[in-house]
């Protein structure tokens, strides 16, 4: 279990975690310090549900896909029936590497040291010489209880998450206040009739930051006049308000998104949507590394993955209503909505890591929060505080 390097004062963490308008932020260490990357990793991120991949990423049956979850080797696996796992990426033999890249598996998953092989359910399968050359069983061996130590996961709206402690709520319970917030806009239906489409669908960007300040970056629009100038002609500020979505999740909403208006765009719109409400959308950061988006006429998904404590992808998919919108009938219109948010989300990233290299500054330790407009970051601030106290209490820092 990881424990902290550098002494961050508990005093610290409980300013966070007073009301809104008597907090200070988390401390600079909480993004600038390297050492707390895989503390943050086992505390923060792997004590709940975060985001690996997207599924359209192993495209068929018989897929398996390596992922490096901050310096932990992991692999989704998409078994011959369709079914996602994910295991640790290491050979129960010697811990080898089994996959460095994505690929079909053809008959089985093989380890390249000694050649132990594994089906797509992490089962052992095969070890060849291991009782001497030419007898590929051993006594007293059981491959049944060698097999790929899998890790917790589950499947939502085309992504797989893990839990990597193993501990946390059922994923239901953890998405429930979402789903019921949002299934006054598309339906308990609207999941399942989601599509990515061969344009128009995906984007990813690299930004010089901590994963946090780009969660809390995308929870407020306090920002919108002045770092998205053009959004905030077809969704300005005064037409935003806060969202606080359980213990979980935080953001921010639009009582006027027009952008098909603005761009000319028409594609296929959610059924059950309100028609009333066609103008509304919401934007929710699902901690700890999942942005979220939902229009009358999309739906998009942000996961952020770290790379260091200083760095992070963002990988995004646009997801559309309907297999009809995938399309060439409105590959011009996805084009438009896919180009509309990469202006939006590049515009973002000198805030962010302009907001990093602060964090370097021995004058700001943590901030202060608009009472009114920083509801939602003060309460993924609160999270992460949480999840360092926690921590604290379980491994007591020496004086």
């Amino acid at each position: 279990m990881t424990t902290t390097n550098r002494q961050i004062p508990i005093t610290a963490i409980d300013e966070v975690r007073k009301p809104l308008a008597e907090a200070t932020g988390m401390p600079n260490a909480v993004y600038d310090d390297a050492s707390l990357y895989e503390f943050e990793r086992d505390q923060v991120l792997g004590k709940g549900w975060a985001a690996l991949g997207f599924t359209s990423d192993l495209p068929v049956d018989g897929f398996a896909k390596p992922y490096d979850f901050m310096g932990l080797p992991l692999a989704i696996m998409r078994n011959r029936d369709g079914e996602f796992n994910v295991f640790h990426n290491v050979c129960s033999h010697r811990g080898m590497i089994l996959l460095t890249e994505e690929t079909e598996v053809e008959g089985m998953v093989r380890c390249p040291y000694h050649s132990w092989t594994y089906d797509l359910n992490g089962n052992l399968k095969g070890t060849p010489h291991i009782g001497g050359y030419g007898n590929h069983k051993a006594e007293g061996f059981a491959c049944e209880k060698h097999g790929l130590r899998q890790v917790r996961s589950h499947v939502w709206a085309g992504m797989v998450f893990i839990n990597l402690s193993g501990d946390a709520c059922e994923f239901d319970e953890y998405i429930e206040p979402l789903l019921q917030r949002w299934g006054d806009f598309c339906g308990a239906e609207a999941w399942s009739d989601l599509h990515i489409a061969p344009t128009g669908s995906q984007m990813q960007l690299e930004v010089q930051c901590n994963w946090k300040l780009a969660v809390e970056n995308y929870c407020e629009a306090y920002h919108l006049p002045w770092v998205h100038p053009s959004l905030n002609t077809y969704s300005p500020l005064d037409q935003h308000y806060n969202l606080e979505v359980g213990r979980n999740m935080a953001g921010q909403g639009s009582y006027n998104y027009n952008l098909s208006d603005v761009a000319g765009t028409r594609l296929p719109r959610f059924p059950s949507w309100p028609q009333e409400r066609l103008r509304q959308a919401e934007y929710v950061s699902l901690y700890p590394n999942v942005l979220l988006g939902l229009q009358a006429d999309h739906f998009f998904a942000i996961i952020l993955e770290p790379k260091s404590h200083n760095r992070t992808v963002e990988n995004l998919r646009l997801f559309y209503v309907g297999e009809s919108a995938c399309g060439d009938e409105y590959a011009a219109c996805r084009h438009s909505q896919l180009e509309a948010w990469r202006v939006v989300f590049g515009e973002d990233v000198f805030a962010v890591e302009g907001m990093q290299a602060g964090r370097k500054s021995p004058g700001f330790q943590g901030g202060v929060f608009s009472p009114v407009l920083d509801g939602p970051t003060h309460h993924f601030h609160n999270w992460v505080a949480e999840r360092y106290a926690s921590a604290m209490q379980e491994q007591p820092q020496s004086a």
